[in-house]
This record gives C-alpha cells, sequence and structure tokens, in this order.
C-alpha cells in the first residue's frame, strides 16, 4: 500500500480519495472546503493545514483541480510543490486542463527529478463513487507503469494515451463529444415531448435505436426519467456546467491552434455558454435540457 497525498476534494476528487482509504493506502488530504476534508477524515484519512503539510512524506501526490491555473499555483513557482517534494515522488493530475499547462508542469517536474503523469478521468461522478473511472493518461511508460497500482483503486480502465500532454488532449475530445452528444439528446427528447410523447418511452425508444447514446444509457437529462441521474434530483451535484464549459472552450482553443474545424464542438460550445450565463452554471451539465424545454 502507498503513503499518498491528495489534494483537491470536489464532487470528484473527494470519492476518488475514499476508494483510496477503501484499499487501504495512507491517505492524507488537502482542500480549501472544511467540510469535504472532515468527510474524509471521518473515513480515516489524515488532514493538514496546507497542501505542502499534506504531501510531507508522500510517496504518491494526487491533485484533482478545477483548472489549469489552479494546478499551475499549487505545483510551480518557487512556492509550488514541485520545488518542495523529494526526486522520485509520483505526481499524478487528474485535473483537466490545456495540454500545454500539462507538458509545463511536466517539464518543471524533470526538472526537480519527479516523475509526473497528466491522467485526466472521466466517468462522472457516479464512476468516482463507484471506482469505475477510465484515466487518460500522458508520460512516460515507466511512470505510468508505476501509477497503475493506484489508479486501478479508483478506475475501471486505465489508458495511456502517449507523451505528456496526450492525456489531456484525448479528454478534450471525450469531452467535447459528450457535450454535442448531451446537447442533442435534449434537444431531441423536448421535440418529442412537444408533440405529446412520453420521454420516458421515447429515451427506450432511441436506446434500442441508431441514437443509442450514453447519455440516454446511464444519465438521461430528463427530469424523472432516471432515478440515479442528476436531472432527477433537480441537477444538483454530479459535473457542473461551468466545468463542461471550461472544458469546451479548451477544445476550441486547440483547435484554433492546430486549425482545426469544430464546427459542432463550437456549437455546444456556444450553447453551453449561453446556459452557464442564464444562472445555471452550478447545475450538473445535463441541466442543458433546460435550454430546450425551460420551466
Amino acid at each position: 500500500m502507498a503513503i499518498i497525498s491528495f489534494i483537491g476534494l470536489g464532487n470528484m476528487g473527494g470519492p476518488m480519495a475514499s476508494n483510496l482509504l477503501k484499499a487501504g493506502h495512507q491517505v492524507t488530504v488537502f482542500d480549501l472546503s472544511a467540510d469535504a476534508v472532515s468527510a474524509l477524515k471521518a473515513e480515516g484519512a489524515g488532514s493538514a493545514d496546507t497542501a505542502h503539510e499534506a504531501v510531507k512524506g508522500a510517496e504518491c501526490v494526487i491533485t484533482m483541480l478545477p483548472a489549469g491555473q489552479h494546478v499551475e499555483a499549487v505545483y510551480l513557482g518557487a512556492e509550488g510543490l514541485l520545488a518542495a517534494l523529494p526526486e522520485g515522488t509520483l505526481v499524478i493530475d487528474s485535473s483537466t486542463i490545456a495540454p500545454e499547462t500539462a507538458k509545463k508542469v511536466a517539464a518543471q517536474a524533470s526538472e526537480h527529478k519527479i516523475r509526473f503523469l497528466d491522467a485526466p478521468v472521466s466517468g462522472g461522478v457516479g464512476g468516482a463513487k463507484a471506482g469505475t473511472l477510465t484515466f487518460i493518461c500522458g508520460g512516460s511508460e515507466a511512470d505510468y507503469a508505476a501509477a497503475q497500482p493506484i489508479l486501478q483503486d479508483m478506475g475501471k480502465n486505465i489508458f495511456r494515451a502517449g507523451e505528456h500532454g496526450s492525456g489531456q488532449v484525448a479528454k478534450i475530445c471525450n469531452n467535447m463529444l459528450l457535450a454535442i452528444l448531451m446537447a442533442g439528446t435534449s434537444e431531441a427528447l423536448a421535440l418529442g415531448v412537444k408533440n405529446g410523447l412520453d420521454p420516458a418511452v421515447l429515451s427506450e425508444i432511441m436506446k434500442q435505436s441508431s441514437g443509442g447514446n450514453w447519455a440516454l444509457n446511464v444519465y438521461n437529462p430528463w427530469p424523472g426519467v432516471m432515478e440515479a441521474a442528476p436531472a432527477s434530483r433537480n441537477y444538483e451535484g454530479g459535473f457542473l456546467v461551468k466545468l463542461m464549459t471550461k472544458d469546451l472552450g479548451l477544445a476550441f482553443d486547440n483547435a484554433v491552434k492546430n486549425e482545426a474545424s469544430i464546427p459542432m464542438g463550437s456549437l455546444a460550445r456556444n450553447l453551453f455558454s449561453l446556459h452557464a450565463g442564464q444562472g445555471n452554471a452550478d447545475l450538473d451539465f445535463s441541466s442543458i435540457q433546460r435550454l430546450y424545454s425551460p420551466k
């Protein structure tokens, strides 16, 4: 079992740290939310008042942070963790950030002889709680192999996309597709209901037809159709609209840089930005349904 420091205990990070505790690892946690820290302490985690205190003696440091600026603030500079961690420490960043940011952190980690993986995840809060996340890793084969025993205690599918930054490229491509699918699914359901169809019946029809997709199968956006989905609890928790909007921005910026055409991704970015600006930023991203069928 490993000695692990986990920084960032939000909707995803909290359950991930919890699964590491259940697997028998020694875990010390840090987050700006005292409630989030208390919840993990109740499960047996150690805690610290600062990120620097949390990583003392750690063999592995895992971060799950909202955006690239937070990752840079934690790791880089004279006061960052990379300057304080001992050589050989394994660092796994599961935040979704720009590939360039991941490469920047990886380069500085290398200067300090610290092993680094960018390892964003897919699977949502449900996957984080169940320990069935997909990890999409960028980094060396050796560091990827070293991280396997730890990642397997939080996830079901572990992939190495390539070198540093590759995990982030794969993740933003995946989330762009997810946003397109969720927006399209919501649009189709709204049209059916406008014509008098039962959303649950229409969902089953589409699930068994050529329109079937992940949103219909496990994350239905129409309230009351799927009991476990955020839509059935007023779109609370889950993957927030503001985070999906951020990820779509990363995809857009990457497309501009690489002169790639993403007309559907650009439209999805505009739709989620509009939805966020209407007071929905802190709801689950499946609340995009409300854009098509407002109350």
